[in-house]
């Protein structure tokens, strides 16, 4: 799939920060797209939850990316949490 949009990212978070954002939503991608690990999608979250710690934060990232990407955050997170399989794909679902 191609990727028409941007990141939705705070100015004021460091260089390192903007990475582990950035890896964070790119693995959300990934659930989508090809499948990923569900301990990759926990372990980029345990580090994206150090740049943005508040649930307000994280679901106002969330709402942006989705509108943006069609994907949703919350729901990669889910997946991976209730996993019984190493993998975690997800649908987009059209609305």
């Amino acid at each position: 799939m191609e990727r028409n949009y941007s990141y939705p990212l705070d100015p004021s978070w460091s260089t390192a920060e903007i990475v582990t954002v950035m890896k964070m939503l790119r693995t959300v991608e990934d659930a989508y797209e090809v499948g990923v690990s569900a301990d990759q999608v926990l372990t980029d979250y345990r580090q994206f939850k150090q740049v943005v710690p508040t649930k307000a934060g994280e679901k106002q990232l969330g709402r942006q990316f989705a509108k943006l990407s069609g994907y949703q955050l919350y729901d990669v997170i889910q997946a991976a949490k209730k996993s019984s399989s190493k993998k975690v794909k997800l649908e987009v679902n059209k609305k």
